[in-house]
């Protein structure tokens, strides 16, 4: 669970989960783009690919290949753990 907490705590990550809430199986490229034209990220390649590492480490995302294309598609299950941990209602 703390690899879920680390991976939340960088606004740019949370930034990526968004675009994915917006658009699901994004590639790099995609994801890239959206955060320069849409967020003005000054954020390289580079860092946009070590950023979805660390969410997928953390299984917020999960990656397939189409080819010699990964797609990004986000998963929530991790964030559902979190909120049965301190469930409101007792």
């Amino acid at each position: 669970m703390g690899d879920v907490f680390k991976a939340l705590a960088d606004p740019t990550r949370r930034v990526i989960m968004d675009e994915l809430v917006l658009r699901d199986g994004q590639t790099l490229f995609e994801l890239c783009a959206r955060l320069m034209n849409v967020h003005g990220s000054q954020s390289s390649r580079q860092a946009v690919s070590q950023h979805l590492a660390v969410l997928e480490d953390a299984g917020l995302i999960a990656t397939h290949r189409a080819g010699r294309t990964k797609i990004h598609t986000l998963n929530t299950e991790p964030l559902r753990s979190i909120t049965e941990r301190w469930p409101l209602d007792r």
